[in-house]
């Protein structure tokens, strides 16, 4: 599916914050996670900051923001080239299914090749399966399973 004609995806900006934070509200909401303030405050900061390796891209129609994508782009040990990782893709639930979430994607694969990425990557949940059928559009899974560990 094609984004409305009048979709541009561009880098986020600070007039967009309280767009970008509605949006992250339910992208938290959606994966049941409730950060505190600070963390939401700083993500956006670093958002901001060009010396950041965080950077987030939105998806504006006629004005209004309808999408975002969080990523990091860092250095890794399996290329030459730094990578990007996708950490957050939110698309207001109003405005899914007009190829909003795809065309976050193609931006991020453009810059991949405008900036060198080695690559693009992301993970979700295995039951988003309405957001998989978006994903497998681009790439398959790659069957790698996820563990995480946390200071207690």
């Amino acid at each position: 599916m094609t984004p409305p004609p009048s979709c541009t995806i561009r880098a986020a900006l600070p007039a967009d914050e309280a767009a970008w934070r509605q949006l992250w509200r339910g992208y938290c909401d959606f994966y049941r996670v409730q950060l505190p303030d600070e963390v939401t405050d700083r993500t956006w900061k670093r958002i901001l900051d060009p010396d950041s390796q965080i950077m987030c891209i939105v998806a504006e129609v006629d004005g209004q923001v309808y999408g975002l994508a969080n990523c990091v782009v860092h250095e890794n040990t399996f290329e030459t080239q730094a990578v990007c990782y996708l950490e957050d893709l939110f698309v207001a639930p109003g405005a899914r299914g007009h190829g909003i979430g795809s065309a976050l994607i193609e931006w991020l694969r453009n810059a991949m090749r405008a900036e060198g990425w080695a690559r693009l990557y992301w993970v979700t949940r295995s039951d988003n399966h309405a957001a998989r059928r978006v994903y497998d559009r681009f790439t398959r899974a790659d069957g790698f399973v996820r563990y995480v560990v946390r200071q207690k």
